[in-house]
Formats: C-alpha cells, sequence, structure tokens
C-alpha cells in the first residue's frame, strides 16, 4: 500500500510541474502532521493532498479527504506559513489518482477543495 501511495506522490508531483507549478515539499512534517506536498503556483502556496487507489470500485480516492483530514492539513498549513512568514494567499488542493493494474492511470486534480 505504501508503493502504491509513493507512486501516487511521485505522479502528483510529475503532474503539477507540468502544470507550472513550483514544488517547495514533498511529505513536509511538522508538530501538526503532514502533508504531501507544499508548491507555488504564481502567487498562491498550495497544499496538496494525494489520494491514490487501484481502483474505485468502493469510491474515488479523493472521498476518503474527511473532515479530520481536512483540519490536520488546516493545521499544518497554519503552522508552515507562520514559521516561512508568508504573506501569500493559501489554497488546498486534492490530487485523486487510479492506477490500474493494466498501467492506466486516471489524474483528477481538485482546485480549492475545501476552506481554509
Amino acid at each position: 500500500m505504501k508503493l502504491l501511495g509513493n507512486e501516487g506522490e511521485s505522479l502528483a508531483l510529475q503532474f503539477l510541474r507540468r502544470q507550472g507549478y513550483d514544488i517547495i515539499a514533498r511529505n513536509y512534517k511538522n508538530p501538526a502532521g503532514e502533508i504531501d506536498i507544499i508548491a507555488r503556483e504564481d502567487e498562491t502556496i498550495v497544499f496538496v493532498e494525494v489520494k491514490t487507489r487501484s481502483n474505485d470500485t468502493f469510491a474515488a480516492p479523493y472521498e476518503s479527504v474527511n473532515a479530520a483530514k481536512k483540519q490536520k492539513m488546516k493545521d499544518v498549513a497554519s503552522l508552515y506559513l507562520k514559521k516561512h512568514k508568508t504573506e501569500l494567499p493559501a489554497r488546498f488542493d486534492v490530487i485523486s489518482i487510479i492506477c490500474l493494474q493494466d498501467g492506466r492511470k486516471s489524474i483528477q486534480h481538485i482546485r480549492d477543495a475545501f476552506e481554509v
């Protein structure tokens, strides 16, 4: 399962770079928790949660970003912004990836997935 998650994060990084994002950090950790990717798009800091599944039989990957996960991301982001003393606006995105066994991959980028 960890391998699938790592593959998903690598795909998400490639995807974001192709979209013109500057990657600031991967697997950023602080006392509040961890965020998969921190990136910058123009003048916005983007905190990204990556969810990867081998299928969407039960639910789309992004549907597993529940209220507790959103709160944890907000807490980590808040500490990050304070530590780095940035005044740039921030947003939260979710990248939902399905890696099928036949090698096909589906990437869905949800911008502004939830409010700060």
